[in-house]
């Protein structure tokens, strides 16, 4: 049982700043912020990209250093306990570097943010968590590897034995995850810093992390700085909240507070662009989010489809081979698209939403024949895209485009922005000379950039400015089906609210039609016209959007829907309110053959799998 009587503070930032040295001199990343972090507490810090909330942990620990970063004012006074020298708390802000070595990783442990970047690719997965037990510990190789087992254990990684001989690329995005949570909590630290480590993971996935580092602080009294933007997840994890905007501290209280009587106009702006599952009750058309200080939004209009059919795709089945041995033969496949078949009418958006691995990017790039399906139909605009060949398919995809969910990875790091939004109006040759300039600088105003953007490079802008550019790429052809594969998963909240309206404003203005591929349910409530939830490869459930999360009947939307964290800090979900499965391998023998899906009507346009999977 936690003892909640000490309330001496285990760390206390005052008065910090920190600037970085560039060549056109010194920029400020955090300027005079100032807050504490009691035992068994959890602080969450909130913001946009920029706002100083990775730095300031950084700083925690003094890793900023290495990012380029001074600490130039301001104390981190650390209390170490039975650490210490029994002279109270240290100024981390001025150790040595040997004293923070002891104290990185051993009394303050770090979640990093992305977890295929924080572990090392050479080393299994065994080493990297050994690692630190043998250095701070003392351990044998015998006893960091037991140690190491329980630590997986602990996370609830299935078949730990195995994972500890594995190497990072051969786990999932949510196990790495946990591998990272694991290293961080090997050494038992007093202060455990999570910087976004629930960002574009899973909702079960997400929902389960959250729920363990919440175990862990209650049973161990850690006290936790957690690193944020999603509102939703400070709802259920936090006991105090800050608010930071452009390196400054805008607002410090408790989550109550800050949630149900919000003083500033940030605070305000940041919490209205939360979309919220369940605000969409009753209403049976996508509406754009209202932003803050955005007159334009303030009275949102439904957004009506056609009844004209668009694409239809039929029986689509999508299978890549798994060699070994020593010839390399194809000794089994991944079943990534089992007997998929959804259509799609003009001005309509239908949602893909599912966990990672359940084929919603596969059957997405299918449609488009990036990779090419087994077997199947997919009709658009009457015509039949598997028939096609090469030239007829590159005449097709002027109809059909992509936006990608990471745009620094889509778009060329050494063309100007104008030169990438050009290029697909070169390759079709439908503009030259001014006419092609013109054209480049409207999609630009289309999509809300300045245009003295286009001379730009991508790493010039935002997370939220890139994907406007990717966007801007997509329209240039006039398509009729867009393909938004988790386009807006990794962006701020009010980024991510800005997009959304965007595509919704094309979507009413040129009738657009949207696939919509999302795991984040609140955010695929908000922009669907229907919906179609994905599991192992199968669609399990398709229907109105207001039938499937309103009356969900397959077991997994059930499972994905009580995963959602709900931005109300009275309404928290426990540990015991989940209770998710493992999902099971889609690799199957050669001679397997999955038995056709089998579907039932259970209202107007609601269709629900019967076959157990």
């Amino acid at each position: 049982m936690l003892d909640t009587s000490e309330t001496t503070p285990l760390v206390s930032i005052e008065n910090l700043k920190v600037e970085f040295s560039t060549k056109d001199g010194p920029v400020v990343g955090v300027e005079d912020i100032s807050f504490s972090i009691n035992p068994g507490e959890t602080v969450c810090v909130v913001g946009e990209s920029g706002s100083g909330k990775s730095v300031s942990s950084l700083s925690l620990i003094r890793l900023v250093e290495f990012g380029g970063g001074t600490i130039t004012n301001g104390k981190i006074l650390f209390n170490r306990g039975d650490y210490g020298d029994g002279k109270g708390a240290i100024d981390l802000a001025h150790a040595e570097n040997n004293l923070m070595r002891t104290i990185r990783g051993n009394e303050i442990g770090m979640i990093f943010q992305e977890p295929m970047t924080s572990l090392n690719p050479v080393f299994t997965i065994e080493r990297q968590l050994a690692e630190g037990l043998i250095v701070h510990k003392g351990m044998n190789k015998a006893q960091a590897r037991a140690r190491a087992l329980e630590l997986l254990k602990q996370v609830r990684i299935p078949e730990p034995e195995r994972r500890l001989k594995q190497y990072p690329h051969e786990l999932s995005g949510g196990m790495r995850q946990r591998v990272v949570i694991a290293m961080a909590l090997a050494c038992e630290p007093r202060v455990l810093i999570a910087d976004e480590p629930t960002t574009a993971l899973d909702v079960t996935i997400q929902a389960e992390i959250l729920a363990l580092i919440d175990r862990l602080k209650r049973e161990t009294g850690t006290a936790v700085l957690f690193i944020t933007h999603d509102m939703a997840v400070v709802a259920q994890m936090a006991d105090r909240v800050v608010v930071m905007f452009r390196g400054n501290m805008v607002e410090e209280g408790s989550v109550t507070d800050i949630f149900e009587n919000p003083q500033k106009d940030y605070t305000k702006a940041l919490l209205a662009a939360v979309p919220k599952l369940g605000e969409m009750r009753g209403k049976s058309a996508p509406e754009p989010m209202r932003i803050l200080g955005v007159a334009s939004s303030n009275n949102p209009q439904p957004i009506f489809a056609s009844d004209e059919k668009l694409l239809e795709v039929k029986n689509l089945v999508q299978r890549f081979p798994v060699k070994g041995g020593l010839l390399r033969r194809t000794i089994s496949n991944v079943h990534a698209v089992e007997d998929v078949s959804f259509d799609i009418n003009v001005g309509e958006t239908l949602s893909l939403v599912g966990e990672s691995g359940c084929g919603k990017s596969s059957a997405g790039r299918s449609i488009l024949r990036l990779n090419e399906p087994q077997s199947g139909e997919i009709i658009l605009g009457g015509r039949d895209v598997l028939a096609l060949d090469q030239n007829e398919l590159r005449e097709a995809r002027k109809d059909m485009q992509m936006v990608f969910q990471d745009p620094f990875a889509s778009l060329n790091p050494q063309m100007r922005l104008s030169d990438q939004v050009a290029e697909p109006l070169l390759n079709y040759d439908m503009e030259r000379g001014s006419a092609l300039h013109d054209r480049v600088a409207t999609l630009f105003d289309r999509v809300e950039l300045p245009r003295d953007f286009m001379r730009r490079y991508p790493h010039e802008l935002s997370g939220g400015q890139r994907q406007r550019v990717a966007i801007a790429r997509a329209l240039a052809l006039n398509p009729k089906l867009i393909i938004a594969d988790e386009s807006v998963s990794a962006l701020d909240v009010t980024v991510q609210a800005q997009v959304l309206n965007l595509m919704m404003e094309l979507q009413a203005d040129l009738g657009i039609s949207f696939l919509f591929i999302s795991h984040d349910m609140a955010v695929v409530e908000r922009v669907s016209h229907r919906t179609a939830v994905m599991y192992l490869g199968r669609i399990v459930e398709i229907g109105p959007r207001a039938a499937v999360f309103e009356n969900p009947q397959h077991s997994y939307t059930q499972t994905l829907l009580s995963a959602v964290p709900i931005a109300d800090p009275r309404n928290r979900k426990s540990e015991k309110d989940l209770n998710f499965k493992p999902i099971p391998s889609p690799i199957f023998p050669l001679d397997y053959t999955p038995e056709p899906s089998v579907y039932k009507e259970v209202g107007p346009g609601h269709f629900v799998l019967t076959n157990e999977i």
